[in-house]
């Protein structure tokens, strides 16, 4: 590996308020208990697991934990497939609940992990984390995706765990297709990162320096193995849990999913809303993240092509429109969505006055040149995201996941409105570009061309 791994977990670890031991390395599951005592002792351990984790790594770390002497018990969640739904939401908190010094071990990913961080947080406590896939970046983060009771997909303040074990055999044992999954995930922070860099401009959400360095100092250099992810090289694999790791610790660090996450994460939170299977199987949330984020380097592209040095400021904000009007538009797109109120909710959080518009776009404008060029340092072009996904083995076309090109325009609508936070698709919409960018990537010649 060219960095030094240690040198930059320690460095992460510095500035983590939750996340305190991040043990990475192979074969180190006999660590688990030595680090249960360090910071849970006179505790019970909860091995929490599924049917799948428990088989690759859960009965060895209960094992391991009852022969060190460790008090422990287990969950199990035994159903084939499993969401983040609020009924598992309610079976931890009875867990917990009948455990009053119970500490999770959590042995799984993205739901085991989520499940597992908001528990702790509803009870007061702090868990332990055995990741078994390099497959998700919300490891090490502190907000946990749970679908409410209603079914809308939402991002609750938790815990991030206190230890993660990290074991590298494990994780090189996984099906190429989880790393696959997590190695679009971590390349989603390339646009969400520019999206950021917008956000920034307009002075929604600032940039956090030491979020932002942390998970993005090192993110290309994560990347730059696909064939060695997709090959379960060790040195690779190894790289592309660490970047996401670092990722979830910006999160945390930053106290929301901002440095990770922005439009195009929201096209796998349309799908799962919608329930979207491909052949009647669930698409994994990496691989539905690949689609928007491959949308999304298009999208820059085709903003690469403008010059906003020469965008009609008052033209553009004599053209916004009022609350009420953008409230109407959400309950006509939503109309037939599983939760119709969600873009007339979260537009009505992010929708500005033509004062506040008029002083955003006037600084797009005056300082474009310099805008377009971090935001081209940042991004990666489509062709070249395309290629990295190819040999990764991540989805390189809609229709690998069951979806059409049709059927990402329609969503991209939805995208626009489904979150309260800034970015590529409100630039468009203020600027008034919208419908042209959308002609851009969806029209004649366009790499989604809908035929």
């Amino acid at each position: 590996m060219i960095m030094d791994t240690q040198k930059v977990i320690a460095q992460a670890l510095e500035v983590s308020v939750a996340t305190k031991a991040l043990e990475f390395g192979e074969d180190i599951l006999d660590r688990v208990p030595g680090l249960f005592n360090k910071f849970f002792h006179g505790k019970k351990a909860i091995v929490f697991a599924d049917k799948i984790t428990w088989k690759v790594a859960g009965e060895r770390v209960f094992y391991e934990l009852a022969k060190a002497g460790v008090p422990a018990t287990t969950f199990l969640i035994t159903d084939d497939r499993f969401h983040p739904d609020w009924k598992y939401v309610e079976m931890v908190d009875k867990v917990l609940d009948d455990e009053p010094d119970g500490i999770f071990v959590a042995v799984g990913a993205g739901v085991i992990n989520d499940l597992a961080k908001l528990g702790s947080k509803r009870h007061d406590r702090q868990y332990i984390c055995v990741a078994t896939t390099a497959s998700v970046d919300g490891y090490t983060s502190s907000s946990a995706i749970v679908n409410d009771e209603r079914g809308a997909k939402i991002n609750i303040k938790s815990n991030a765990p206190l230890v993660i074990v990290a074991d590298s055999k494990v994780l090189g044992s996984a099906p190429w297709f989880l790393s696959a999954a997590g190695y679009a995930d971590l390349a989603a922070k390339v646009t969400s990162g520019a999206e950021w860099m917008i956000a920034d401009l307009f002075g929604t959400e600032p940039i956090d320096p030491p979020s932002w360095h942390i998970t993005q100092d090192s993110l290309k250099d994560m990347l730059d193995d696909p064939e060695g992810v997709r090959k379960g090289k060790p040195e690779a694999i190894e790289k592309l849990f660490l970047g996401l790791s670092l990722a979830g610790i910006g999160m945390e660090v930053a106290g929301s999913s901002r440095p990770a996450s922005c439009a195009e994460h929201l096209y796998g939170h349309y799908w799962d809303m919608t329930h979207h299977t491909n052949n009647g199987r669930p698409v994994s949330h990496g691989f539905q993240v690949a689609i928007g984020e491959l949308t999304l380097c298009a999208f820059f592209d085709a903003l690469f092509q403008m010059d906003l040095s020469k965008l009609d400021v008052d033209k553009c904000v004599e053209a916004w429109p009022s609350l009420e009007e953008e409230q109407e538009r959400a309950k006509r797109i939503y109309a037939d969505f599983p939760v119709p109120t969600l873009g007339y909710e979260e537009i009505t959080k992010k929708w500005q006055p033509k004062e506040e518009v008029r002083v955003q776009l006037q600084k797009v404008k005056d300082n474009w040149p310099e805008l377009k060029a971090r935001l081209q340092a940042q991004v990666w072009s489509f062709e070249k995201m395309r290629d990295m996904f190819k040999r990764a083995g991540a989805p390189t076309t809609p229709e690998e996941i069951g979806a059409t090109r049709a059927d990402l325009r329609k969503i991209t609508d939805y995208v626009q409105l489904m979150r309260w936070r800034i970015n590529l698709l409100d630039l468009a919409k203020r600027g008034c570009f919208y419908d042209e960018l959308m002609d851009k990537v969806f029209g004649k010649g366009g790499v989604w061309e809908i035929k």
